[in-house]
């Protein structure tokens, strides 16, 4: 009898393959993926609170706790995904690049997806500063309570001291159009890749140009490279694959790290910031990407967001666009039907430079802290924080956190004159503010792919019913 390859005989390789993929012969048994990250929440949301009601933020216990197994544990499994963004990144671009081949079709895609992502955070924008400004957050504190906050959490805006002063003296120092081309063209890009947190952008762009050289030469002397490229991908999501299944460990973890030291009081002492956040999350989600599904991709919305939960629970629970990235190339291609040439181009580029939910959060948080600082934002410099931001969103690291540097960037300038140090304010709610703005941008980036791919004549949704990664 012959034995069909295509079934894993090894024990951990069938649970591995069959528990991140639907597709395979050997089906996965019990609970998919998704489902134990759900657990793995749950888990670190009642046992942070477990421990902060009994013991206390401050307990000497909790203390310890957090700093040598929690913590610890939710980074090495944050790390652990970054750790291969850039080989997976380059490799992916490099592919869908060359598989796209022709390169008036590739300026054709670019062209779509510059212009959709650009539509899409104007309005994103355009809903959290209209939300700021009709509910005002910034001035429903106690102005006590405020500065309780302040000295309370001043001692996590020292991390972005130094990306918030070069910011200033780069926006002092550089035109529009400099900035522009510093932000996007790198002059060394082994030193983009060597940085301890490196420059997403200037990767893709070299990847860009690498690829459009693949498309102008002959298949012969590309091809050696291409094979290389493909191999490197299909390396790199296997490891994720590995990954993977320690998410609902880590996400515990990670959970626990804020809520055990937190609680709850802090979410109630900035209610009125993380509901007006929330709050434009929700309507740019459910709001303009469901229409936006509707008319422009053409299939049903709720369809669409059952077929792409995986994603938003992997987005929700590593608040990493980066570390999102190789879920949502699957689930795109194999749930939604959209071509693998244009998801590793659209979505690649979209987990950096596709940041919906963190422009929102970046105008919303700006007017929030002016309106507390007691700074009236005349129209001129809100619009001017409405371009700030939706930069921001294509700038903005898509790392957990990453767009703290870039607020405080925005607060130093000289037209907007707010004190950077107020960043400290929210730094404490910004984990779960970070988690769902996260969900936002991945799942903005699967809205620009059916886009994409539905205008260039792909017929969406025409795979087996919901495979993917359970």
């Amino acid at each position: 009898m012959t034995e069909n390859k295509d079934i894993p005989t090894d024990d951990y390789e069938r649970e591995l393959a069959t528990d991140l993929d639907d597709k395979t012969p050997d089906k996965p048994k019990g609970m998919a993926l998704h489902t134990k990250i759900l657990l793995g929440l749950l888990v670190g949301v009642i046992g942070g609170l477990g421990v902060n009601w009994t013991l206390g933020g401050t307990d000497p216990r909790v203390v310890w706790l957090v700093t040598n197994i929690t913590q610890p544990v939710g980074t090495v499994f944050l790390n652990l995904l970054l750790m291969i963004v850039v080989p997976l990144v380059f490799a992916s671009l490099v592919v869908g690049i060359a598989g796209i081949g022709d390169i008036r079709t590739l300026g054709r895609i670019g062209l779509k997806s510059f212009g959709y992502c650009l539509l899409i955070s104007s309005i994103s924008v355009v809903i959290g500063l209209g939300l700021a400004n009709t509910i005002r957050p910034g001035e429903r504190i106690a102005p006590e309570t405020a500065a309780q906050l302040k000295e309370k959490f001043s001692g996590g805006a020292t991390s972005a001291t130094a990306a918030q002063k070069q910011a200033a003296e780069s926006a002092k120092s550089d035109s529009p159009l400099m900035q522009a081309v510093k932000t996007i063209v790198p002059s060394n890009v082994f030193n983009s890749i060597a940085g301890s947190s490196p420059n997403m952008l200037h990767i893709m762009f070299f990847a860009l140009i690498v690829g459009i050289a693949i498309t102008l030469l002959p298949a012969s002397v590309s091809a050696p490279f291409v094979g290389v490229m493909e191999s490197i991908f299909a390396i790199t999501s296997k490891i994720i694959d590995i990954i993977m299944k320690f998410a609902p460990y880590a996400v515990a973890c990670l959970l626990f790290n804020n809520i055990a030291q937190f609680g709850l009081d802090l979410l109630q002492s900035l209610a009125w910031f993380v509901v007006t956040v929330l709050l434009g999350l929700s309507l740019h989600f459910f709001g303009v990407y469901s229409l936006s599904i509707y008319f422009l991709s053409k299939i049903s919305p709720l369809e669409f967001f059952r077929r792409v939960r995986t994603v938003i629970v992997t987005a929700f629970s590593t608040s990493s666009s980066n570390a999102t990235l190789p879920t949502a190339l699957r689930v795109s291609n194999e749930n939604l039907g959209v071509p693998k040439e244009i998801n590793n181009f659209v979505l690649t580029v979209g987990a950096t430079a596709n940041q919906n939910g963190t422009a929102l959060y970046e105008g919303v948080t700006v007017l929030f802290l002016a309106q507390l600082a007691g700074v009236e934002l005349s129209l001129s410099l809100q619009l001017m924080v409405v371009y700030m931001a939706i930069l921001g969103g294509i700038g903005t690291a898509g790392v957990p956190s990453g767009s703290i540097p870039f607020i405080i960037g925005i607060l130093a300038m000289p037209s907007v004159n707010i004190d950077p140090g107020l960043i400290a304010i929210i730094l404490g709610v910004d984990r779960i503010l970070d988690m769902c703005r996260t969900t936002l941008n991945v799942v903005g980036d699967l809205t620009a792919a059916t886009f994409v791919a539905r205008s260039e004549g792909f017929e969406l949704l025409q795979t087996q019913e919901d495979v993917g990664l359970g």
